[in-house]
């Protein structure tokens, strides 16, 4: 699905223009950089909503409340830094346009963050200001125009030609470009290290300098001198001088999990506090960092891939986590290959991060699970943008193609079809945003509203008032399923099985609904578009519990030996 920091990854700072400039793709590529007026609008018109909502908690000043936010922020990345030097600029003229009662809308198009091009309607979050707009906004730019910071901007000038900024938005961007790299020509190489596509992602590399070993592989000689595949198993047996691998491993039908999916399989997520000014703390942001060398995205808490512990508290497993509970051997053989605005038209352009070795390796169980942007785009009319079944066959046979040269004989490809999102509009239209709960004045269909108003909407299709728009897109995304489903009962392919499942979200909200959950529970609450972390583990439970029933040969064997390996190598190295 989607990213929206083009929406929503805007979290205090990183909204703050800069960002979003160098970390948004543009509107016509989803994989390059490209600055962006409208990201820079939403920003704007979010950041000043939080400062002025803190100042109405804390019963402060509107200055007061912009350097509270900024000691909120970590010093990583520049982010407290830029926050304060954003508030030397920026701030006399936001406190002098805020004290004389201008709305967030009228200030954010005063200093030019927000324009109304040729032509276009005028796009605002909250309702226009009781006197005329242009009258409004005449006395606003009254008011700063005399601003310094001003002068740059309406001369066409970027926010870092101002000379005090030039320096620090330098090293910005390095930091930011290298924390979100464009091209995954590096990208499958496991790590030692977290973020940046590291074992977050995928498992973690036991031997960095050694690029023989990582996590999949089958063992080099039964690992019996060093552990060439990192599941944490290696050795001989005292006893008997056997290798632990071989005792423990052989004949178990190891194997991986892989996911080619969209932004609701890498799990984006923004954490609501970063934008509810009665909940934000010194430790709201301690995440920042790491969301945004994982562009905000949390695969370590996925549905599929995930290894830690849920923040939500649910018992449910990620598809891996059972995998590896079923047979140790599994233990970090997992690769979350998924992408923010991934479709099946530009699925070619990253899935060469796809790591596996037809002859060195084990088989894997590779999960294709577009979910959304086939389907989804912020297109004034979204229809002609949508992928049509013709394409769709045409794409996924090819990415077929692709995964049959790849994998290993003896492993399965899931096609997972495509949800009906009018769910996200009937459950969520009337209830208030986070940014709206304070005061009670912006809803869901209000900031849908706004958002396909600037054309950058995650899904206008589905987040719009629009019934028939609505409709429409959900009769495409059913077509696009049925597609999925000839595909798996049709195409045959040499080293893998093909299967198709639906996406299962009426049973998962009907399981919700019985543990006395409410099914807007289950979206995330900052962009109202991503299925949470709570809907992402349900939805591996149906996924293991079909597969149980139905093609229990997918998952392999279950390995008696699991509780033997958990007694000599305890938890194999953690992940």
């Amino acid at each position: 699905m989607k990213v929206p920091c083009r929406i929503l990854a805007v979290a205090p700072l990183f909204l703050l223009l800069l960002f979003c400039s160098w970390a948004s793709p543009a509107p016509d590529d989803q994989f390059s950089m490209g600055h962006s007026k409208r990201h820079q609008c939403i920003g704007c018109v979010l950041v000043l909503s939080v400062i002025t909502q803190l100042a109405q908690v804390h019963n402060s000043t509107v200055e007061a409340s912009m350097e509270r936010l900024c000691g909120y922020l970590p010093g990583k990345l520049y982010l407290k830094t830029t926050c304060y030097i954003l508030v030397h600029v920026f701030g006399s003229d936001i406190i002098k346009l805020l004290d004389a009662d201008m709305n967030v809308d009228i200030v954010c198009h005063t200093l030019e963050f927000c324009k109304q091009d040729a032509g276009q309607p005028r796009c605002h979050l909250y309702p226009l200001p009781k006197e005329a707009w242009k009258l409004t906004q005449e006395k606003a730019r009254h008011i700063v125009k005399k601003s310094t910071a001003m002068k740059y901007l309406r001369s066409g000038s970027d926010i870092c030609s101002l000379p005090f900024l030039a320096k620090i938005c330098q090293k910005i961007k390095v930091s930011i470009q290298t924390s979100m790299p464009l091209k995954d020509a590096d990208s499958d190489k496991y790590s030692v290290f977290p973020t940046l596509r590291g074992y977050h992602w995928r498992g973690r590399d036991c031997n960095d300098s050694d690029k023989t070993v990582y996590p999949g592989r089958r063992p080099d000689n039964w690992d019996a001198h060093r552990d060439s595949n990192c599941n944490g198993i290696w050795g001989v047996d005292p006893k008997d001088g056997i290798p632990y691998e071989k005792k423990f491993c052989k004949g178990s039908q190891p194997r991986g999990i892989i996911l080619l999916g969209d932004s609701a399989g890498a799990h984006f997520h923004i954490p609501p506090e970063w934008l509810t000014a009665s909940q934000m703390s010194l430790s709201s942001f301690f995440d920042l960092p790491t969301a945004l060398t994982d562009e905000f995205n949390w695969p370590q808490l996925s549905g599929a891939t995930g290894f830690m512990d849920s923040t939500s508290g649910m018992e449910e497993k990620s598809i891996y986590l059972r995998l590896r509970k079923r047979n140790r051997c599994n233990h970090r053989d997992y690769q979350n290959i998924s992408r923010n605005g991934a479709s099946s038209q530009n699925l070619k352009k990253f899935i060469e991060s796809l790591s596996r070795n037809q002859l060195l390796d084990n088989p894997a169980i590779v999960i294709y699970a577009m979910i959304g942007n086939d389907v989804c785009n912020g297109k004034a009319d979204p229809i002609p943008e949508m992928t049509t079944p013709e394409q769709l066959y045409s794409s996924v046979t090819e990415t077929l193609k692709h995964l049959d040269s790849h994998l290993p004989k003896g492993s399965y490809v899931v096609l997972h079809g495509l949800p009906d999102g009018t769910f996200l509009w009937d459950n969520l239209h009337d209830r208030y945003h986070p940014i709206g709960q304070l005061n009670k004045d912006v809803t869901y269909a209000q900031l849908f509203s706004f958002l396909n108003c600037l054309q950058v909407n995650a899904c206008h299709g589905w987040m719009s008032s629009n019934k028939t728009l609505r409709t429409l897109t959900s009769e495409r995304a059913q077509q696009l399923s049925n597609t999925l489903k000839k595909i798996a009962a049709s195409e045959k392919f040499t080293n893998f099985d093909l299967l198709y499942m639906d996406f299962a979200f009426k049973e998962m909200v009907e399981e919700w609904q019985r543990r006395g959950g409410q099914p807007w529970q289950l979206i995330e609450p900052v962009d109202g578009f991503h299925p949470n972390e709570v809907a992402l583990l349900l939805l591996a439970e149906l996924f293991w519990k079909k597969m149980q029933l139905q093609w229990p040969q997918v998952l392999g064997k279950e390995n008696p030996f699991n509780s033997r390996i958990e007694q000599v190598f305890g938890d194999q190295g953690g992940h």
